[in-house]
């Protein structure tokens, strides 16, 4: 049997840009994360290989966004002055605009493209790009931290070449960017697992989206009420996402793995640890399709480099040691943090607050079931040319 060969796209650059000192998205947890990879010894794997990437071309990124939005984006990425135009959701306090702003979308995405492409292309079994996973960015505006969608991109691109992909989306936020541009299209099968957005950002991920016309039933959501802990993230994941993506059966995964489902991050509700996180994650492993991962979400940075690591570590079939390696401890020490361990014990909620969590959860399984898997695991074998 032949080892599984993995890459991992990472690019010095992406340490040039920063959205703010007062911003929750800090770039900079893809250095900690690439930090504690080094530390465990997951960067000189025998099997693995490091790629930089590119900016992601004008031609690409037009297959999915408005060339005016474009235009815009790019015409406030060279200003030396703050520039806002909400039509376009540039300029907020959610969508800053700063001087590179363009350059700094653009290479995430050519991250994303790379990681595809070696996929693809040169056969790697799984790539993963930190960086990755900016699912809010509309066809024409800029949303939840997000510019350019990087998952389209790269989606669109495979689609063009006759591939079957299947997009995952376990960030705590929905995927509505992604969904957006899939809704009315059966070439690609999305599926969302995410807070709720009757209470939540972005407000949209409902059972009863959907799919209109040949995409009716290739847009699947569960959305999880806050206090979710991991036995009721797993069910949903067992009982919708799995059966989902064996019926399927795509050519290729794409997931965007999100960390801000974690019960300590300080955006979300949700109450998830490493526990069923690293268990979604082997499962998706196991089903040995090609696989690219995209980082997503993740605002407690320990957080995200642990989850990041442990991700990484799936990947390539390597257990860790559950403490994390004392040259790391020092240096995380020196920044404040007093973590010691890369894994959780697994969690459940208060006892009342899991119980309803769980029954808002059983009847959102029990919706799609009956609306998307009588028509569609049949037919999802035949989609349209």
């Amino acid at each position: 049997m032949n080892p599984c060969r993995t890459a991992l796209i990472y690019s010095p650059l992406f340490g040039n840009f920063n959205y703010g000192d007062d911003h929750p998205f800090k770039l900079h947890r893809n250095r900690m994360a690439y930090d504690l990879l080094a530390a465990y010894g997951l960067l000189e794997l025998p099997n693995m290989e490091i790629r930089d990437c590119l900016p992601v071309t004008d031609e690409m990124v037009l297959t999915f966004h408005d060339p005016a939005y474009i235009a815009r984006l790019k015409e406030f990425s060279a200003s030396e002055e703050p520039r806002a135009d909400f039509r376009y959701g540039l300029g907020d306090a959610e969508c800053p605009v700063f001087k590179g702003l363009y350059d700094c979308a653009a290479l995430g995405a050519g991250a994303t493209f790379e990681a595809v492409r070696l996929v693809e292309e040169e056969k790697f079994d799984i790539a993963f790009n930190l960086t990755g996973g900016w699912h809010h960015a509309h066809r024409a505006k800029a949303s939840g931290f997000s510019y350019i969608n990087d998952a389209v991109l790269a989606i669109n691109w495979l689609v063009a070449r006759g591939r079957r992909v299947l997009y995952l989306d376990i960030d705590a936020h929905h995927g509505d960017g992604v969904q957006e541009a899939y809704y009315d299209t059966d070439q690609v099968l999305t599926i969302s697992l995410h807070e709720s957005g009757i209470y939540f950002y972005p407000g949209t991920g409902f059972e009863d989206e959907t799919g209109v016309g040949r995409g009716a039933g290739y847009s699947v959501n569960v959305p999880l009420p806050a206090h979710t802990d991991d036995a009721i993230y797993m069910k949903a994941f067992d009982e919708i996402a799995y059966p989902l993506i064996a019926a399927y059966n795509p050519d290729i995964i794409i997931t965007q793995i999100g960390a801000d489902t974690f019960r300590t991050d300080p955006l979300t509700n949700l109450e998830i640890t490493t526990h069923s996180y690293g268990g979604i994650l082997a499962k998706i492993k196991s089903l040995k399709i090609p696989w690219v991962a995209l980082g997503g979400g993740g605002y407690e940075l320990m957080n995200t480099a642990r989850a990041w690591t442990m991700a990484w570590a799936i990947m390539n079939d390597i257990k860790l040691d559950p403490r994390l390696p004392s040259a790391f401890i020092d240096k995380i020490e020196q920044q404040g943090y007093q973590n010691r361990v890369l894994l959780d014990a697994m969690h459940w909620a208060e006892e009342g607050e899991r119980a309803l969590a769980l029954v808002a959860v059983e009847k959102s399984i029990s919706c799609i079931k009956k609306t998307i898997f009588p028509g569609i695991l049949g037919s999802y074998g035949n989609p349209s040319p």
